[in-house]
């Protein structure tokens, strides 16, 4: 006996929304069973999580502000995933373009914010870029396979930035806790009042996502990406430079993510310290697939995942759940997004 995996034909819109969502509800019902199992109503969660998430102003600020880290990360990562690179490194690339964002805001305090947030931004850009050029460089040269590199690079970030809160950068008037120093006002991003939202970073990010729909769907290197995505063999056989690609891609990605650690640090903690992300960079790699690689379907499921974490601290808090659960979500919505994707594009034959 024999079993075979062939590829079937590219499936169709309707068909591909359909398993998605058909995906979707199979891990809700899933997650629901785990409910039970803890002894908790189903229901009663998913209203918690519901509320938690969409239910008051207050809530909706804060998925909001969950989104914008989220959103970023996924619409770079859905770009490299479109040409088939793995980056699964967003998280890493994030904690290094909040790294050297920190390092501007703590060496030129003095700058006005005109001058200084843009600078933060542009080496945050450039550090995140930078992190993921290295695997995308081991990549292009040496077939070196980049879901190790990148996976690898994330550890060698997190420490780098343990390093530097713990050590160099340890902030003097922190009372030993490992934190830098706190940002002058001119390296704090501006809020919508009585919220956390720090919409300049929120504006980049609805920005990047038109701007990269139109690359994906309107330009000639979206349309050799795609190709490369598609067909390697055929991208050479079109005359389209594969290791360029790949420098482009990962540039990207890696530059995008680090936008998003720029906003932590500079909108949110006000400071660098370890923990400044939750897991943002992984639960984006479930938001790239989960919006089909299309910026404005990864916007969606931006907002979607950014009200599940902070519907899944309502439901932590009220009904006694581990914090594991939430990650419980993601992992089960992942494996059946990703089951879905291949059982449409593949096929098992068994001969006898």
């Amino acid at each position: 006996m024999k079993i075979k995996i062939e590829k079937t034909s590219f499936p169709s819109k309707t068909k591909s929304l359909t398993v998605t969502l058909f995906s979707v509800i199979t891990a809700l019902l899933t997650a629901a069973a785990i409910f039970q199992f803890y002894g908790v109503n189903p229901l009663s969660a998913y209203e918690k999580i519901l509320y938690g998430a969409f239910g008051t102003p207050y809530a909706w600020s804060e998925t909001i502000v969950k989104t914008i880290p989220l959103l970023l990360c996924s619409i770079g990562l859905g770009v490299a995933f479109k040409a088939v690179i793995w980056n699964i490194g967003a998280e890493g690339q994030l904690l290094i373009g909040a790294i050297t964002a920190t390092c501007v805001a703590l060496n030129f305090p003095n700058l006005p914010s005109i001058s200084l947030l843009p600078l933060m931004f542009i080496s945050g850009f450039i550090g995140g870029a930078v992190w993921g050029l290295i695997p995308g460089f081991l990549k292009a040269e040496f077939e070196a396979d980049e879901i190790i590199t990148t996976l690898m690079l994330n550890y060698i970030a997190e420490n780098l930035l343990k390093y530097l809160v713990y050590g160099p950068w340890k902030g003097s008037e922190e009372w030993g806790f490992p934190y830098t120093n706190k940002f002058s006002v001119s390296a704090q991003l501006p809020r919508i009042p009585n919220t956390r939202i720090h919409y300049p970073t929120l504006l980049i990010g609805l920005i990047l996502t038109v701007l990269l729909y139109i690359l994906m769907t309107k330009t000639k290197l979206g349309y050799e990406i795609r190709v490369v995505g598609e067909s390697r063999e055929a991208s050479k056989y079109a005359g389209i430079n594969f290791k360029k690609i790949i420098l482009i891609v990962m540039i990207i990605s890696g530059g995008l993510a680090g936008l998003a650690g720029v906003g932590e640090v500079a909108g949110i903690h006000h400071r660098l310290k370890v923990g400044i992300s939750p897991g943002y960079g992984y639960t984006a790699i479930i938001i790239a697939w989960l919006g089909k690689l299309n910026p404005l379907g990864i916007l969606i499921a931006s907002v979607l995942f950014g009200g599940l974490m902070v519907g899944g601290d309502m439901i932590q808090v009220s009904l006694g759940l581990p914090f594991s659960v939430i990650n419980m979500f993601n992992g089960l919505i992942l494996f059946f997004v990703v089951s879905g994707e291949f059982l449409m594009r593949y096929k098992i034959k068994i001969k006898r």
